[in-house]
């Protein structure tokens, strides 16, 4: 029984795959079909989506719906805020949570879909744009929106061709593709990632070192002539376990460290009080800048065995110290 039904399995598995990749083969055919339809309509709705000053509102039905949710999440993650609407609560009274300022974005296959179609007059009443992401260029929508953009396949990945597959996947690269374009024209820098992601594990990896150093009367420092007494009191009021030390221009010189104390007094004792701090520092110390990435500062302190980093400015200045206890804080490691 066992020998009989291996071959079977075989052939099953065999089946399956082949099914696979003719629904991979099938979706991918219909996003490489949409860059030869890239044309003033998507210029267009690059040109409505980046003059629109309120939101952008996404609607759709069914998995069109879906899709639309997920457009408005890639937009709103990437610096251009935007909500999803269910046509047919819209047209039940949320409505109200469309302004004049506001863009629509309608998603349907078919540009037939009822409920969509129901609200497409109410939209350009109220002036309202609309783009429409249709499969059918004669629809209802495509001829009430001000910029169509054409999303229709060919054939479905469904061996029905009933199921929405490969027309989705089609939407769905599309509505990245205007995101995209959109947070590149705005400069969407990592440090804005960040900030539209403070909970996430793409935004905590993307923090900034200035997003997280001490500043202004946090920076422990002092001058080169600075007694070692007085350095000391600095390094244990600020409690960070460094002293930055300065020119009188502000400049970082050098660094000194509980480390550095530490091997003072096994070297010189008590005499070391009766120094400057320029005698006992660390003359060009590890820095790193403020623009730099979190995850840098904690890879160098772990290089370099310390526990704080001096962050200078582009002249020189010191700006900012950042601890280790700082970056374990934000729990992104």
């Amino acid at each position: 029984m066992p020998a009989e039904t291996a071959p079977s399995r075989n052939a099953g598995s065999s089946r399956s795959r082949e099914t696979a990749r003719r629904v991979l083969e099938t979706e991918a055919e219909a996003v490489a079909a949409l860059i030869a339809r890239l044309d003033h309509g998507f210029d267009r709705a690059i040109e409505l989506l980046s003059s629109c000053t309120g939101r952008v509102v996404l609607t759709g039905m069914g998995k069109s719906g879906i899709i639309a949710r997920k457009i408005a999440a890639t937009l709103s993650s990437t610096g251009t805020p935007a909500l999803f609407v269910h046509p047919a609560d819209a047209i039940h009274g949320d409505l109200g949570m469309l302004a004049e300022r506001d863009l629509a974005v309608a998603v349907s296959n078919s540009g037939e879909t009822h409920e969509l179609v129901r609200l497409l007059p109410t939209l350009k009443r109220l002036g309202v744009p609309v783009i429409g992401l249709v499969g059918e260029m004669e629809s209802t929508l495509a001829h009430y929106s001000d910029a169509v953009l054409n999303v229709g396949v060919d054939r479905e990945a469904c061996a029905l061709g009933l199921a929405p597959t490969a027309s989705t996947t089609a939407a769905l690269a599309l509505g990245d593709a205007l995101a995209v374009v959109l947070s590149e024209q705005k400069g969407l820098r990592r440090r804005d990632f960040a900030r539209l992601h403070p909970g996430g594990g793409l935004g905590s990896r993307l923090i900034l070192v200035s997003d997280l150093m001490h500043r202004g009367d946090e920076i422990p420092k002092a001058t080169a002539s600075t007694s070692m007494k007085d350095v000391i009191d600095e390094i244990s009021r600020k409690g960070l376990g460094i002293a930055g030390i300065v020119a009188e221009d502000g400049r970082l010189v050098g660094v000194i460290s509980d480390g550095d104390l530490r091997r003072m007094l096994q070297s010189r004792g008590g005499s070391i009080l009766a120094c400057t701090a320029t005698e006992c520092m660390t003359p060009n110390p590890v820095t790193i800048g403020g623009d730099e990435l979190a995850t840098k500062a904690l890879n160098l302190m772990e290089r370099k065995r310390i526990t704080s980093l001096p962050v200078p400015d582009a002249d020189g200045r010191l700006v900012g110290i950042i601890h280790l206890h700082d970056l374990w804080r934000t729990q992104m490691f």
